[in-house]
């Protein structure tokens, strides 16, 4: 390796712990006010609006594999096209995606005000007196749902340009536009359901016009003063994101058509149960998510300049760095999820505690398999790899239909996708490697076996802790200190093996004088 690849390797190592570190500021911050924002909504709607919410904003969801696949392609194409260096691709590739978001806005509007109204009208389970409200509800959502689809492909292009100080400060902003949100909710004298449905299109609209316009006003090839047409690139995308429809297809499947299930067999209770325990392990699990959004344009650039090796590497480490990342929130949580919840939440619907620890063991499995993923998707041969874990996800929805059909409590269908999470690990890192040529034994030893070192040596004494201490805010706070104390210096010796110690420590050594001279 010369000094000029040296010196690259070493900036897009800086470039990715940069942006780390930015994604991880605003996740800690947007998790608080998410919390916070939770809170106060479950407060003003009640349980049982709350529920609804959760099931009609299930429904829309099922729509979001559609902008979900088109975004993954976006930022696939783009970072291949930065990759090479290549300017002209980079502006089809706008000009393309500008056509392909346009024709699948209008589809899944057409599809939501006919299919999915039906589905409200006729099948969803609503309480006495609130079809009215939830029907209004829904349209919002759908409207939220359709300027979504023309947000997402900028901000996969800001994502591709590893601009994530740009994407942190536009996140913060929706935030904190969100918490302004719960605050008009208690001072508005209006329908709360309605009323925060249309809210909540609102922030969605301020949101989508900020990306636009930076994207636009930052990055040459986003302009529309000119199409500049490639048939060729438009049926590599589809080809691509149809593949990625049906794996987005099936993950939806595995979490909101589950909630529309429960929604059907058990009471508004257990729905919003279930929504507020996907709402905590989706906060909790972007912590990781933005670790990988900083590591999927890397991995994609270095198979797209054959630099195969690096690319193995990142893979390695990230998904390794990945689980870390989570871990260090989701063990107190696990171990202390229901104080957590009852300062939280003022009224803590039943079977919340036991779903949240469910929902974030399931968290935990997924984590270590997100830069498998982004792998998968760099050579741009998506049929096997969707058709694969796509139709083990669909099994999941399916297995657990079944299993709620022949009685079985609600907390079965978490033990269903917690065991398909597990077979769906296996089967994501035999793929790869036939995609690619990963190493699946040097995965094996360079990360799967610290991750369970770091579980067994952090979970056992942290668990023994809270046993032997009583109940009480200073005793969780202090178990909560723990946790994290234990889990760093495990990552550390455990997690970590001694070049990476090594890096560590130079890199405080290196700030040490900045520090002091502050």
């Amino acid at each position: 390796m010369n000094e000029k690849e040296i010196k690259n390797k070493s900036a897009r190592n800086s470039r990715i712990a940069k942006n780390t570190l930015m994604l991880y500021f605003r996740q800690i911050l947007i998790l608080f006010v998410g919390l916070y924002t939770i809170r106060i909504v479950l407060d003003e709607l009640g349980i049982e609006d709350y529920g609804i919410y959760g099931a009609v904003g299930g429904l829309v969801a099922l729509s979001a594999f559609l902008p979900g696949s088109l975004a993954q392609a976006t930022q696939r194409f783009f970072s291949f096209a930065l990759g090479e260096q290549n300017d002209e691709r980079l502006k089809q590739t706008f000009s393309v995606n500008l056509v392909l978001y346009a024709s699948v806005a209008l589809i899944a509007y057409v599809a939501l005000q006919t299919l999915g109204l039906w589905f409200v009208n006729s099948q969803l389970a609503v309480p006495d007196g609130r079809y009215e409200a939830a029907k209004t509800l829904y349209h919002y959502a759908a409207l939220t749902f359709l300027v979504s689809v023309f947000t997402t492909p900028f901000m996969a292009i800001i994502m591709a340009h590893e601009d994530m100080k740009l994407y942190a400060y536009i996140s913060i902003l929706e935030a904190f536009m969100k918490l302004g949100v719960v605050f008009l909710l208690q001072y508005i004298a209006w329908d709360k359901l309605e009323l925060y449905g249309l809210l909540v299109l609102c922030v969605g609209i301020v949101n989508a016009l900020l990306y636009i316009g930076i994207c636009l006003y930052r990055y040459e090839e986003c302009q529309l003063r000119k199409i500049y047409w490639n048939s060729f690139l438009l049926r590599e995308i589809i080809g691509f994101t149809g593949w990625t429809v049906f794996g987005q297809i099936s993950t939806i499947a595995r979490t909101h058509a589950i909630t529309v299930l429960l929604n059907q067999s058990f009471s508004p209770a257990v729905v919003a149960a279930r929504a507020i325990s996907v709402q905590i392990a989706s906060k909790v699990n972007i912590f990781s998510n933005n670790f990988n959004t900083s590591l999927y344009p890397p991995i994609i650039k270095s198979y797209a300049a054959n630099e195969r090796q690096d690319m193995f590497a990142l893979i390695t480490g990230g998904s390794k760095i990945t689980f870390f990342l989570l871990w260090v929130f989701a063990l107190p949580m696990l171990v202390e999820m229901e104080a957590i919840l009852g300062f939280w939440l003022t009224t803590v619907p039943p079977d919340a505690v036991l779903f949240s620890q469910l929902s974030l063991i399931e968290a935990l499995i997924l984590s270590i398999s997100m830069p498998l993923t982004a792998a998968a998707r760099a050579p741009g041969k998506m049929k096997a790899y969707e058709l694969t874990l796509g139709t083990i996800q669909i099994g999941i929805f399916i297995t657990a239909w079944a299993v709620i059909a022949a009685g079985a409590p609600a907390y079965s269908v978490f033990i269903v996708a917690i065991l398909a999470n597990i077979l769906m690990f296996g089967v994501r890192l035999y793929l790869v490697n036939g995609l690619i040529g990963f190493p699946i034994g040097a995965f094996l030893r360079h990360t799967v076996l610290p991750v369970i070192g770091i579980v067994l040596v952090t979970a056992i004494p942290i668990t023994t802790l809270k046993i032997f201490l009583p109940q009480g805010f200073y005793w969780t706070a202090l178990v909560i200190l723990v946790s994290f104390i234990v889990s760093t210096l495990a990552m550390y010796y455990v997690g970590l093996d001694k070049t990476w110690r090594l890096k560590v420590i130079s890199m405080i050594r290196r700030r040490m004088p900045r520090l002091q001279s502050a």
